[in-house]
């Protein structure tokens, strides 16, 4: 017999030659159940014979002990047709069959899949794994405005449905207000109800089908299970005579009330989607452009970098860039939560999808497209929102088996029922009532509303959440350790004293601006920065060079002149102190002659502390969270800043390795740290902690480590992603609980015979829309109005 093998590919990156090859190969090779293996160095592929077993997992580890990587492949697809938690995890275990996929993960409450493999994923293979499970996929395109056809389209039917169930339900509801009866004929009952149970209720044989067909179960299948036991029966008593117990009236309400809770569903899953499609909203469909000296008006997708943009007032921007001429005021609220209007003049760097609100700009277009700092925010919430957060993973247990066990159930409550003595119509009826009542809905939707609604509020307000694990976790956090310079402080250093010994302020700002005009030094930045916010004119110099750890010197107007630290003062003489920094520079310097040299004048400088800084730390420790400082600047300037801030504890001259190290210990004595930076020296730390978040003001290899993104300099955004956090993850256990105890509870009722068929539609039916509004409530969410409260 010869022994089954199937082939798997996997790209391959890190390789350099062909000994390289050679050695992976044999890496590979010694995977149990891989029966071949070749490495194309050219192509970057390993090719590999293996056993059906062999797990694409167990091969890419073999690739990574042996010193490469596999490349990781991306694709989302739209997934049409699915009901459930339980239609969740069929499509998840067709499409993770797929070659080279590594992971899955499928969102209901979207409707979208997002897939994760070593080598390139085919759309068309994709598609037939999607569609062998009985559902459909398509290319997301444009899926905001599907999703908002779908919840306009399927009115008409439910409204149908509706039409035809009432006159079915008015002898029911007649004899809650007299005791008289009042029955329609068994024939018209049968008339009103068959278009319901086979025409409107299709779509539940459909989808059950193909469930059974795919060897599964969903909720569709237990509706029109029960539903068509209770249709049937009706149909054999109505036959043999008996129309005075027909239950018509059940099956079809349970059909309608199903459509009814399904249409809500939709209409509360689109609102979850809101911040996206603001978002999205915010992209112009034409830009104004102008070419070979013409002002043209073309459509977005042709403008490209380079392109001189024009942007006139009240006009959203249709690409990011840098302002060559005019000044204006540009609204960035919707893209960076910054409530006020932004100065942009020459050189200043805009956005798209913010908005010009006074003045004439002309903009040299440097990003178009989806490589826009708006497109990139777009696709990160929506990669965070279809990722699955580890506590949902309960739920996907529950809802695999969730339909068996129901229909099982249902089983034993007739047999129960039937050997009990009852006769036929009360145990079918009992039946029909437990797989009416169960819905896996509610467990497939509780977290990923609750996360959707979560991650888009906070878009909202300026944080990118770009991993729902980070957003899981942040809410434990105990720690929250900051970076200092360009994190709780502006990381500008300015000029902010000085005093003149010889002449006025004005010439001592003039001679040293003069002295060291072409510096790069950011001490030289704030001086410049401080001559021309006078107005002074620079004085020509010569000979000027620098002196190491010192400062400056040269000819300034033909007088030698320095301008350094405290270490050249005491190099010329000019102070004698154990610690020239104490006492604040010795009150500025007692003033002091030596030999031909005099001290014209001081100068002090600072990184001033961000605006917020103090609230934001005031808003951790009202929630009861321990604040930390890790600092590569010296302790004195350290100390101070955290004195001033009242941090529980700082490190200060920390290297990169020495700030991972810091994260430890924190995570050692104190739990779960939030780490929070904006600069390279920062990517270690961030990378170690639990939760990490980068300033956007900060480097892109900050941002690119962290977690979650905070779109402007405000601390303040701080507190306010934990908060975030900690209310999602209340509405996530809100959900998990009313799902949970939806089911316990209905079930057994409706077992034991205390449920009417068409109540328990009712109930399942607003089970999940009850679940969906919960999580809606998140939108109300403002960062700190609680905390405020609190403080003041």
């Amino acid at each position: 017999m010869v022994e089954q093998t199937i082939e798997q590919q996997l790209d391959i990156r890190g390789m350099t030659c062909a000994s390289c090859a050679v050695r992976l190969e044999k890496a590979l090779a010694k995977v149990a159940g891989v029966k071949q293996a070749q490495v194309n160095l050219a192509t970057e592929v390993a090719t590999l014979n293996t056993a059906p077993d062999v797990s694409t997992e167990a091969l890419v580890a073999a690739v990574r002990m042996a010193g490469f990587d596999v490349a990781q492949h991306q694709l989302d697809v739209d997934i049409t047709g699915m009901t459930c938690a339980s239609c969740v995890s069929r499509v998840e275990k067709g499409l993770a069959k797929l070659p080279g996929v590594s992971d899955v993960g499928v969102n209901l409450a979207t409707g979208r899949a997002h897939l994760t493999a070593n080598r390139e994923l085919d759309f068309a293979a994709v598609a037939q794994a999607v569609k062998a499970v009985g559902f459909t996929a398509s290319l997301p395109e444009d899926g905001q405005k599907v999703q908002t056809a779908d919840a306009r389209l399927v009115w008409w039917p439910l409204l149908v449905a509706g039409l035809l169930t009432l006159p079915l339900d008015v002898p029911m509801i007649w004899r809650w207000f007299s005791p008289q009866a009042l029955m329609l004929p068994g024939w018209l009952q049968w008339l009103l109800a068959t278009p319901v149970q086979f025409w409107l209720g299709a779509r539940f044989y459909r989808a059950g089908f193909l469930a059974v067909r795919a060897g599964s179960g969903n909720m569709d299948l237990l509706v029109a299970l029960g539903t068509s036991a209770a249709y049937f029966l009706s149909v054999w008593l109505l036959v043999q005579g008996d129309d005075r117990h027909l239950y018509f009236d059940s099956s079809a309400t349970v059909i309608t009330l199903v459509m009814l809770g399904k249409w809500l569903e939709v209409r509360a899953r689109y609102a979850t989607s809101a911040a996206i499609r603001a978002l999205a909203a915010l992209r112009p469909e034409r830009a104004t452009v102008r070419r070979d000296g013409k002002s043209l008006e073309i459509p977005l997708v042709e403008l490209v970098a380079g392109d001189t943009l024009l942007v006139r007032p009240g006009e959203r921007l249709a690409a990011d860039g840098v302002v060559q001429a005019g000044t204006g005021m540009v609204d960035e609220s919707m893209v960076t939560g910054e409530s006020f209007p932004v100065d942009k003049v020459s050189g200043s760097t805009v956005m798209a999808g913010t908005v010009n609100l006074n003045g004439f700009l002309e903009i040299l277009v440097r990003a178009t497209g989806k490589k826009t700092l708006l497109a990139q925010i777009i696709e990160q919430v929506e990669a965070a929102q279809v990722r699955k957060a580890p506590i949902q993973r309960l739920a996907d247990k529950v809802s695999a088996v969730f339909v068996p066990v129901v229909i099982g159930i249902a089983l034993l409550t007739f047999a129960g029922w039937w050997l009990a003595g009852a006769d036929l119509q009360h145990a079918s009826l009992a039946a029909v009532a437990v797989l009416v009542i169960a819905c896996p809905c509610a467990l497939g939707l509780a977290t990923p509303v609750a996360l959707m609604a979560g991650t888009g509020v906070a878009a909202r307000h300026g944080i990118l959440i770009q991993d729902v694990e980070a957003l899981e976790v942040a809410h434990r956090v105990s720690v929250v350790a900051f970076d200092k310079t360009g994190t709780l402080t502006s990381g500008k250093i300015q000029l902010v004293a000085m005093q003149a010994e010889e002449g006025d302020e004005s010439i001592l700002l003039q001679l040293a601006a003069s002295l060291q005009q072409g510096s790069e030094h950011p001490l030289a930045r704030a001086i410049d920065d401080a001559a021309r916010e006078k107005g002074l004119e620079l004085l020509p110099v010569q000979g000027m060079h620098a002196l190491p750890g010192l400062g400056v010197e040269g000819l300034v107007a033909g007088q030698h002149c320095w301008l350094g630290n405290a270490a050249l003062l005491q190099q010329q003489g000019l102070l004698v102190a154990e610690d020239p920094l104490s006492e604040r520079m010795q009150a500025w310097l007692a003033t002091g002659e030596s030999g031909a040299l005099r001290l014209i004048g001081r100068m002090e400088f600072t990184d001033p502390i961000k605006p917020g800084a103090a609230a934001a730390v005031a808003a951790l420790r009202s929630m009861g969270i321990y604040t930390a400082m890790l600092s590569g600047d010296r302790a004195a300037s350290a100390t101070l800043v955290a004195q001033q801030l009242v941090l529980d504890t700082v490190e200060a001259g920390l290297l990169p390795a020495d700030k991972t190290q810091a994260i430890r210990r924190l995570q050692q004595s104190h739990g779960i740290v939030a780490m929070v930076g904006d600069g390279i020296n920062d990517a270690p730390a961030l990378a170690t902690a639990d939760v990490s978040m980068a300033m956007a003001s900060g480097t892109d290899v900050a941002m690119q480590v962290a977690a979650i993104t905070l779109m402007r300099g405000d601390v303040m955004l701080v507190p306010a992603a934990l908060d975030i956090s900690r209310r999602t993850w209340q509405k996530i256990r809100q959900n998990l609980f009313f799902a949970f105890i939806y089911n316990l509870i209905g079930i057994p009722l409706a077992a034991s015979g205390k449920l009417d068929p068409a109540f328990a539609g009712a109930a399942m039916a607003m089970s999940s829309v009850s679940v969906v509004s919960n999580a809606l409530l998140l939108s109300r969410w403002r960062p700190f109005k609680k905390v405020i409260a609190k403080q003041g």
